[in-house]
């Protein structure tokens, strides 16, 4: 059933090498003790989460699997989490669906090596992405395919101290929003998701002709991280009317910038400069350590400049696949479906059919 996560094997990890396949057993990671563990630890992160997974799964009907490493003692020392996709695209694996990246956590090559035991022998299509861990990399099976950007904000000092030291252009632009008479408004309710999603929807579809991900997707985010007092949504308005907006999920020590949406001929008003000062600040008051920017393709030069201007870090996440079946995006169900989102998205189809498009569709995009 949606939801439901298959936790295959957890392995048993003497003093130094993972020895043996324990035992097994069927739960969903967002209630297993141990899996939260490793995803509030510090190699843990947001997409990992239990809040994370459970939004994906009831989302799309995905069944994520979890492998966990355990030490001799019990406690958890390492996880790897896949969702097995099988649709007209093919077969294949996925670590994680929709995810700006979810490092495996394994701190060797060997617990690597038991976390993924037979799992590259199924000959399946895999792919991961990762930020922080460099131990997949190791790995002869996979190769690296692409990189893409990642930019986060420490949050080491007084806010003044913050403001200080972003880029003269950050500055400038914040104020100028304050100037033109910008408002900008935090809210922990779902409503302001639903306002986010119209114009995340009208984005995609005018600027990238592209779909969006379906409203469902972000009232399960909502459902699952205000249990937590963990998302926010922060709107910039002119007047009443919304132009910017960006949804934000803590987890941990870190507030994640996970979508932004905007009017573009509002964007002369520095909407967008207002949102990330207003996500500094809001994280900054909670006593966070760092803002994370999430990814950015290396060929759209215009969003590396604009958050390297708040950016302290610059990073690259390594996008992983496994070495055989089909290279991604080659197969003519791709090259269909390329073209029926193409179609979907022109100027002349109602933006209501567009975003139902996104909704039936969006799922084949993992």
């Amino acid at each position: 059933m949606p939801g439901t996560a298959t936790v295959p094997a957890f392995l048993t990890r003497g003093d130094h090498h993972a020895q043996h396949l324990a035992r097994h057993r069927r739960r969903r990671p967002s209630v297993d003790v141990r899996w939260a563990e490793l995803a509030a630890g510090p190699g843990g992160s947001v997409f990992v989460s239990p809040p994370w997974l459970e939004a994906i799964s009831r989302t799309y009907g995905f069944t994520p699997r979890a492998r966990i490493a355990i030490e001799s003692g019990g406690k958890p020392i390492g996880g790897f989490a896949w969702v097995h996709v099988v649709d007209v695209r093919g077969e294949r694996l996925c670590s994680l669906p929709f995810s700006d990246w979810a490092d495996p956590i394994a701190s060797d090559y060997s617990t690597w090596r038991a976390l993924t035991a037979g799992i590259f022998d199924e000959n399946t299509p895999l792919s991961l992405r990762c930020l922080h861990s460099a131990v997949p990399a190791q790995d002869p099976r996979l190769l690296q395919t692409e990189q893409l950007a990642w930019h986060g904000t420490q949050l080491d000092a007084p806010l003044p101290d913050i403001h200080r030291r972003l880029s003269p252009g950050a500055r400038r632009n914040i104020a100028a929003a304050s100037r033109n008479g910008l408002s900008v408004v935090t809210d922990t309710g779902v409503e302001a998701m639903r306002e986010f999603h119209r114009m995340q929807v009208l984005l995609r579809k005018h600027k990238y002709r592209m779909l969006a991900q379906p409203l469902e997707f972000f009232e399960n985010i909502w459902a699952r991280f205000r249990l937590a007092d963990a998302v926010v949504t922060i709107t910039a308005r002119a007047g009443s009317e919304p132009i910017a907006a960006a949804v934000f999920l803590q987890w941990n020590d870190t507030l994640h910038y996970k979508f932004g949406s905007s009017l573009q001929d509002r964007l002369q008003l520095r909407p967008n400069d207002a949102i990330y000062w207003a996500g500094i600040r809001w994280a900054a008051e909670r006593g966070l350590s760092l803002v994370d920017w999430g990814v950015s393709d290396l060929d759209q030069p215009g969003l590396l400049r604009f958050k390297r201007k708040y950016a302290t870090d610059e990073k690259r996440v390594v996008v992983l696949r496994s070495a055989q079946g089909p290279k991604p995006g080659k197969s003519d169900v791709d090259v269909l479906l390329r073209e029926i989102t193409r179609l979907l998205t022109d100027e002349s189809v109602s933006d209501d059919v567009t975003g139902a498009a996104g909704s039936v569709l969006y799922r084949l995009f993992c």
